[in-house]
């Protein structure tokens, strides 16, 4: 699978994220995680412990948001197809 670092609306907030994905074959399915970049509002959205809505350009899907890391960077975790375009050749 690929990777995806750029631009990203976590629930109308805009942020920079890094995420990668991998297939986990004993679960037959996706799993994907990574970090959005510092942002106070999505720090908030993630204390709510309310699940979140990540898109990308059209693409959307449901994500986890856990608890920011020393540098306030929230992860994101999600599974299922990733919500971004695959490189050639995946």
């Amino acid at each position: 699978m690929t990777d995806y670092r750029g631009p990203a609306t976590i629930d109308g907030i805009t942020v920079e994220v890094h995420l990668s994905a991998r297939f986990e074959p004993i679960e037959g399915q996706c799993r994907w995680a990574g970090r959005a970049a510092p942002n106070e509002a999505l720090t908030r959205k993630q204390r709510s412990g309310q699940n979140a809505q990540l898109a990308i350009g059209q693409n959307a899907a449901e994500i986890k948001l856990s608890e920011p890391d020393p540098w306030g960077r929230v992860r994101i975790s999600g599974q299922g197809h990733p919500p971004w375009p695959a490189a050639p050749g995946d």
